[in-house]
Parts: structure tokens; sequence; C-alpha cells
């Protein structure tokens, strides 16, 4: 699958890959003139070779596979001029405008575009002095591993919240089949409370008429005794008289 076209690292022309290729040649303008010597010619040469390697090492050639062979697209080494790094930003504005990044807030879309805006200057900047490339290559490991850090932090944030969430669902039902259970109980208790207390009262109420039906009884008996204890006592006292006399 061939890569983007839209890119914003300058890359060369792609070419064929093959096993015998030899290392790409810088497009470089020549700058050391023949007055030099021999000498300073090849100490130049070793220097944009080095420097060549150090910008490969940075960024890897792109490679792909179409129509069965091997394609190398290898990164820029033409320096570029102030025209360009204008072009750069602008063509920054226009790819965030095309491809509708996000202004704030996490946007993968804006993140990759500015990446590859920075991979741009140090392509430039290692052109031009491959010591502040490397610096430069340090602050861009340094930053990718600080956003990794904090996506890292942010997925397990995440999904120790989804968690919690699922086990505060899963606390929720079984905590409202609780209640649930605990009102139909408090439902038979308050009828079973209910059917006693009508007990108790019929209870009680046969209870008060039973006192009232025995006291009445009680009452009826004491009349009837003390009628029977009259009448005897007024035969008694019939029979004591005449036998005084």
């Amino acid at each position: 699958m061939p890569p983007p076209l839209h890119h914003l690292v300058r890359y060369d022309v792609p070419k064929i890959k093959t096993s015998h290729d030899a290392p790409a040649k810088s497009d470089r303008p020549n700058t050391v003139s023949p007055m030099k010597g021999t000498k300073a010619s090849g100490q130049e040469t070793m220097k944009l070779q080095e420097s060549d390697e150090i910008l490969s090492a940075i960024l890897p050639p792109r490679e792909w596979q179409e129509d069965g062979q091997l394609w190398s697209q290898p990164v820029s080494s033409t320096p570029a001029t102030r025209l360009e790094v204008v072009s750069l930003k602008e063509q920054l504005d226009l790819q965030i405008q095309q491809r509708q990044a996000r202004e704030t807030g996490i946007c993968p879309v804006r993140r990759e575009l500015y990446s590859q805006c920075f991979d741009e200057i140090i392509r430039q900047v290692t052109i031009e002095c491959a010591e502040r490339g490397l610096l430069l290559l340090r602050v861009r490991d340094e930053i990718k591993m600080t956003l990794q850090a904090y996506q890292t932090l942010y997925e397990s944030s995440v999904a120790f919240g989804m968690r919690k969430a699922l086990q505060s669902e899963q606390g929720k039902a079984e905590k409202e089949q609780k209640i649930t259970d605990l009102e139909g109980e408090v439902k038979k208790l308050e009828k079973s409370v209910t059917e006693w207390k009508n007990k108790h009262d019929a209870l009680e109420k046969r209870e008060a008429e039973r006192r009232v039906a025995d006291q009445a009884k009680h009452a009826e008996e004491m009349q009837f005794l003390k009628r029977t204890n009259q009448q005897l006592k007024t035969q008694l006292e019939g029979i004591i008289a005449p036998s005084k006399k």
C-alpha cells in the first residue's frame, strides 16, 4: 500500500528497492570549492555522508509493496529555503482545515499533523547541523513518551471508571432488589400485625362480654342465695317462735 500523498515531511522521489541497491546519495548541491584541495573535499564529503546517515536514522525511508515490487522513498536531504518554511506553515494550516482537526482537546488528526511538521523541522535542522537535529530528536522522543504516558494513564483511568460504574450499577441493582424484598417483607409483617391486632381486639371483646355475663350471673346467684337465705331465716324463726310460747 503506497504512503499518503500529502505529507508534511519532504521526501525524495520513490524508487524500486532491490537487494543490490547502494545507499542513496545526497541531493545537496556540492558547496565545496575545487580550490580547497582534495583533502577538504574528502572531509566535506564524509561530513555530508555522516549527516545523511544521521538523517536516515532519525527519519527512516518509507517502504511499501506495489504490484509485487518493494518501493522505497528516503527523506530528502535538500536544505529548506525560507519560502519552503513558509509553505510548510501554510500546508499545516491547510491540512488542519481539510482534515477537520479539532482546535482544542484530544485530537489524533491534529497530533499527527503537528508530529509531521515537527519531523520536517527536525529534517531541516539536521541538514544544517546534525547535533541540533539529534537534540531535537531527543525532545521529540521525550514528548512522545510523555504523551504515551498520559494516554496510558487516561485509558487506565477510563477503564477504572468504567469498572467502577459497572460495579456501581451491579451494586445498585442488588440493593434495589434487596429494598424490594425488604419492602415485601415489611408488607407481610404489617399484614401479620394487623391480623394479630384484630385477633387481640376480638379476644378482648369476647373476654369483656364474658366478664359482664359472669358478673350478671354472679349477681343473680347472689340475689337468689339472699332470697333463699331470707326464706330459710323466716321459716326458722317461725319454727322457733311457737316453741318459746
